[in-house]
């Protein structure tokens, strides 16, 4: 295995020429391998007798397996595959118990497949849903780390936040909160998907009681495929459906009406019906084993090299850009001088053929393996013709 600089992998994708896409945090685009792997999968079921039941079982496996590698977890069976983030959030606060006097620590505009779940089990069994905000002046995440722990004490129940602020990449100290919540006795529940596959995580050290990645974005893979890691707080919980599969001796179909109680082990008890998609599950794992043969850390490596030379020129026309302790290498947001017009920057990118997304009051920027110099480039000029740079 080397440590040498990973190249632009551009040609793994099918983005246009002339189009300089910085969205990954959107949508990841879908790499040609994983796409062929998607199409190879949907057409299997032209003639469904060739579906044998060991392809309900073995490919789904396969990718917990490719997950687990990729977040340092030696158990594969602790992994659920589940359609949505909002999907396993729903399972883990099925399996929380809130009440007078309790309270679930949030972050302010967090992303609302993990704010949802969470309003529902203080409305129905009691308890405060406290949102901790950024500090008011000056960058956002300095401080920010202090007031989530601030608000952890004895009362709290979970903490549920992103890995990092979905909106503009913010980092937080999740080592200080998980150390936190463990002196309380409060669950750690991350939403990754805006790290996992473009910065190293690791479930081992970092010993949450639940990670969660939508497939979509860092990971590459298609829509509507997410993956779920559980620690042992929640590994004996009740799962949303009562699925055939997740039961003991489901591998044989002969004896499905042979009802039973007992899950097959570990997680896969949470994985979502019809779990054994033919066409998602084998894009995703190629997917995944393009992540895996990048490695997250020489993605973020690249995603910062790539980067580094915008920000003071960005700087120079006026526009906020986070401090580099607090900012993502892969996901950072910009914000506008208070002369700065949005509706113009808007037209200037799209005159620049340049993607990327607002979220709140940051100018979302996502770059990732496949954008070169020229993307960067792009992306400046845009800025300098918004502001009269």
């Amino acid at each position: 295995m080397t440590d040498a600089r990973l190249p632009c992998q551009r040609h793994h994708f099918s983005l246009p020429d002339d189009f300089h896409y910085l969205n990954c945090a959107y949508m990841g685009p879908l790499p040609q391998v994983a796409e062929r792997a998607g199409i190879e999968g949907l057409r299997a079921k032209r003639f469904p007798q060739a579906i044998a039941p060991e392809d309900f079982f073995a490919p789904v496996d396969g990718l917990r397996e490719r997950f687990a590698r990729l977040i340092g977890e030696a158990e594969a069976n602790r992994i659920a595959t589940v359609p949505s983030v909002s999907y396993a959030v729903s399972t883990i606060a099925r399996n929380t118990r809130a009440g007078w006097g309790s309270n679930v620590v949030i972050v302010h505009e967090q992303f609302p497949g993990n704010v949802y779940p969470w309003r529902r089990l203080v409305a129905e069994q009691g308890g405060e849903l406290r949102v901790v905000a950024p500090p008011g002046e000056g960058g956002r995440g300095e401080g920010w780390t202090d007031r989530i722990l601030e608000q952890i004490d004895g009362g709290t129940v979970v903490v549920a936040m992103g890995t990092v602020h979905w909106t503009d990449g913010t980092r937080f100290d999740i080592e200080a909160v998980r150390a936190r919540t463990r002196e309380v006795g409060a669950a750690l529940v991350l939403d990754g998907t805006q790290t996992v596959g473009a910065a190293p995580i690791d479930v081992a050290a970092l010993e949450p009681d639940a990670l969660i990645v939508a497939g979509y974005k860092w990971l590459l893979g298609p829509y509507s495929l997410s993956l779920a890691w559980f620690g042992d707080r929640y590994l004996d919980g009740v799962p949303l459906e009562e699925t055939w599969i997740a039961r003991r001796g489901s591998e044989n179909f002969a004896g499905l009406v042979d009802y039973v109680d007992e899950y097959q082990p570990g997680a896969l008890r949470f994985d979502v019906g019809q779990r054994s998609n033919f066409a998602l599950i084998p894009a995703l794992s190629a997917s995944l084993d393009l992540v895996l043969e990048w490695r997250p850390e020489r993605v973020s490596a690249y995603c910062a090299a790539l980067m580094d030379g915008a920000f003071a020129r960005l700087r120079e026309l006026g526009v906020r850009v986070e401090d580099s302790r607090w900012r993502s290498p892969h996901l950072f947001g910009l914000g506008l001088p208070p002369r700065g017009d949005p509706g113009a920057l808007k037209a200037a990118l799209a005159r620049h053929r340049v993607g990327v997304s607002f979220r709140g009051a940051s100018v979302r920027v996502s770059p990732n393996v496949y954008n070169t110099a020229n993307d960067a480039e792009a992306l400046v000029a845009a800025f300098e013709e918004a502001l009269g740079g």
